[in-house]
């Protein structure tokens, strides 16, 4: 009889633990992040950037987040024929930096 009564309890405490882990995931689901962290952090801005010799672009511009650069793309080639030449690379230009930094200074 006392083996019978610690049998079932031993069965009874299975039991139990195995629903914990299976109901662990729908009562506290884990983070799901929407990007990974290995994503390059970059913000895109406005399609026309001014260089520091007074040029005027319609290109891209891209905020680097981790160090503040703001680098400038110029426009493709408009000319550019994409069935008979490989594909254009438009090649980044430093346009200036914000200090990132100094926003968590009070």
């Amino acid at each position: 009889m006392k083996t019978d009564r610690l049998v079932k309890s031993l069965l009874l405490l299975a039991v139990i633990f195995l629903g914990i882990v299976a109901l662990r995931p729908y009562l506290a689901p884990p983070v799901v992040r929407a990007q990974s962290e290995d994503a390059y952090p970059v913000a895109f801005g406005p399609n026309r950037f001014i260089t520091l010799n007074g040029f005027v672009y319609d290109g891209g511009v891209v905020l680097d987040l981790r160090n503040g650069n703001v680098w400038g793309f110029p426009p493709f080639d408009e000319t550019a024929h994409f069935f008979d030449k490989p594909l254009p690379v438009s090649h980044p230009v430093l346009l200036g930096r914000f200090a990132l930094e100094e926003l968590n200074k009070k």
